[in-house]
C-alpha cells in the first residue's frame, strides 16, 4: 500500500523529491500499529517547484491522487510550526469518559460528535484514527488445563508476546553506537491463527507443552488500544480551522458546540499546541493592559502628569486600526505573529508620539501658546519620524515576500506591523497634535486651579 501510494505521488507530483514511510505507526496518537503507517513527504526548494508553491494547495492535490486508494484511508496535514507539541498542526482535542462506561457507547458519541463539527463553518475537517470496531483475536486460556499442565500463565502469555508483539532482548555497543535487539517471531510464522500450533513453552518439569492446546482464539471487535488522558478512557479528535478562519476561531466554535451537544458524562480537553493556545490565549488581554499601564506611568513620571500621557496613549489606536485592516485586506489572521507585531507598534507609536510632544512642551515651557507649540513640535519632529518609520517599513518589506514552511508567520508580522506602522504616522502626524492641544489645556486648567486652592 505504501508502494504502491509512493508510486502514484512520485508520478503525478514531480515537485516532490522524495518520501519517507514508516510502517506500523500512528503519527496522530504516537502508538504503534500495524493498520497504521505514516509517510513524511520531502519537497522540492521553494524556487525548484515546477507546479505548485502554496502548501495548501499542495496538500489538497496529495488528498486528491490518494482519493483513488480505496483499500486505505489517508490523512494529509503539515508538521507543526512549534516542534515538540506533537506531529498534528491543526487544533486536537481529546473527549473523555468520566463515568467509563462501554467503549462502544463512546465510540458513538465521538463519532456523532466528529459529524456535527463538521458541520461548523469554521471548520474544514475533522477526524480521528479511533475505531471501535477493529477485527482482532480474543484469546481464551483454559487456566485449569495449564495448571494441570504446570505451566505459568505469566510465562505463557510472555512468550506470545515474544512471538508476536516483539521484546527487547538486550542491546550492544558497536562503532561507539547503542544498538538494541529485539525477538520476534519470522513474519510468515505469524500471519495467521494457525501460526499457534507451531509455538511450545516451557512447563515446569521442563517440557515443552503446545500453546494450541491451553487456549482458543475467538473473532471479536472491539477497539485496538484504548488512550487515556488524565486517567480517563480518551478519543483524540484532529481537526483543520477552515480559509478565512482562525484556530482560535474553530476552537471558540468547537467549545460551544461541545456545551450544547455532549451528554453529561462526557467532557472534552485540549491538548498538544491547541492546549497552549487555549492556556496562553487569556493572557493576550493581560499583556496588552499590562503594556499600556507601564507607558502611562513612564509617560506620567516623565511629564510630571497624569493627563498628559493620555495623548499619547490615545494616538495608539489609530495604527492599531491600520494593522487589522491591513491583515484583512491581505487575507491574513489575526494570529500570534500579528498580535506580537501590536505589541511592538505600541512602543514605536508611543515613541513617535513622545518625539512630538516632548519637543511641544519645550516650546511652551519657551512661552509659546498651546497651539503654537503643538504646531512647532510637529514641525521639528516631522522629518525624523518620516524617515525612522519609512525605514522600519521598508526593512519589513523583504517578509512580505518570503516563502517557505515560516512564510505565514512572516507575512502577518511584516503586514501587519507596516500597516500599522504607515496608518499611524500618516494620521497620527494630524491627530498627535490635536490631542496635544486638548489634554494639556486640561493639565493647566486643573493646576491652575489646585493651585488657587
Amino acid at each position: 500500500m505504501l508502494r504502491r501510494a509512493d508510486s502514484i505521488l512520485q508520478k503525478r507530483n514531480p515537485d516532490i523529491s522524495g518520501m519517507t514511510t514508516i510502517s506500523g505507526y500512528n503519527a496522530l496518537d504516537g502508538s504503534t500499529s500495524p493498520a497504521y503507517a505514516v509517510g513524511y513527504i520531502n519537497l522540492k526548494s521553494y524556487d525548484k517547484r515546477e507546479k505548485i508553491k502554496n502548501i495548501e494547495h499542495f496538500m489538497d492535490t496529495i488528498r486528491q491522487d490518494l482519493s483513488v486508494i480505496n483499500e486505505a484511508t489517508f490523512n494529509v496535514f503539515p508538521r507543526p510550526t512549534v516542534q515538540g507539541f506533537g506531529d498534528f498542526a491543526g487544533i486536537q482535542l481529546v473527549l473523555e469518559d468520566k463515568l467509563g462506561g462501554e467503549i462502544l457507547d463512546f465510540s458513538t458519541i465521538a463519532d456523532n460528535f466528529i459529524n456535527e463539527i463538521n458541520q461548523l463553518p469554521e471548520v474544514k475537517s475533522a477526524y480521528t484514527s479511533f475505531k471501535a470496531n477493529f477485527p482482532q483475536y480474543e484469546v481464551d486460556i483454559d487456566a485449569v488445563k495449564a495448571k494441570s499442565l504446570g505451566v505459568d500463565i505469566k510465562s505463557l502469555m510472555s512468550t506470545i508476546r515474544a512471538y508476536y508483539g516483539r521484546v527487547q532482548a538486550g542491546d550492544f555497543s558497536r562503532f561507539g553506537r547503542q544498538y538494541r535487539v529485539y525477538i520476534q517471531a519470522d513474519y510468515d510464522y505469524r500471519t495467521d491463527p494457525e501460526s499457534f500450533k507451531s509455538i511450545f513453552v516451557r512447563n515446569k518439569n521442563n517440557e515443552m507443552v503446545p500453546i494450541s492446546t491451553l487456549l482458543t482464539l475467538k473473532k471479536v471487535v472491539g477497539p485496538e488500544t484504548i488512550t487515556r488522558y488524565n486517567l480517563y478512557n480518551a478519543i483524540t479528535i484532529n481537526a483543520n480551522p477552515n480559509e478565512g478562519y482562525s484556530t482560535g476561531d474553530a476552537m471558540n466554535a468547537i467549545e460551544k458546540l461541545a456545551i450544547e451537544k455532549l451528554p453529561g458524562n462526557y467532557d472534552y480537553e485540549w491538548t498538544g499546541m491547541s492546549l497552549e493556545e487555549a492556556e496562553s490565549g487569556s493572557q493576550t488581554v493581560l499583556i496588552f493592559i499590562m503594556s499600556i499601564v507601564f507607558v502611562y506611568f513612564l509617560l506620567s513620571a516623565q511629564y510630571e502628569s497624569y493627563i498628559l500621557p493620555w495623548a499619547v496613549l490615545l494616538s495608539i489606536p489609530v495604527g492599531l486600526v491600520g494593522v487589522y485592516a491591513t491583515i484583512l485586506m491581505v487575507g491574513l489572521e489575526n494570529n500570534i505573529y500579528v498580535q506580537v507585531g501590536v505589541i511592538m507598534l505600541i512602543g514605536l507609536l508611543a515613541k513617535n508620539a513622545i518625539l512630538i510632544i516632548e519637543f511641544a512642551v519645550q516650546e511652551r515651557n519657551k512661552g509659546l501658546s498651546i497651539y503654537d507649540s503643538a504646531i512647532a513640535g510637529a514641525k521639528l519632529r516631522l522629518r525624523p519620524i518620516l524617515m525612522t518609520s519609512f525605514a522600519f517599513v521598508a526593512g519589513l518589506i523583504p517578509l512580505m515576500w518570503s516563502s517557505g514552511p515560516s512564510a505565514q508567520g512572516n507575512h502577518s508580522i511584516s503586514f501587519g506591523a507596516a500597516g500599522g506602522m504607515l496608518f499611524g504616522v500618516i494620521l497620527g502626524i494630524f491627530i498627535i497634535p490635536v490631542l496635544y492641544v486638548i489634554f494639556k489645556t486640561l493639565d493647566e486648567r486643573l493646576k491652575n486651579k489646585f493651585k488657587t486652592n
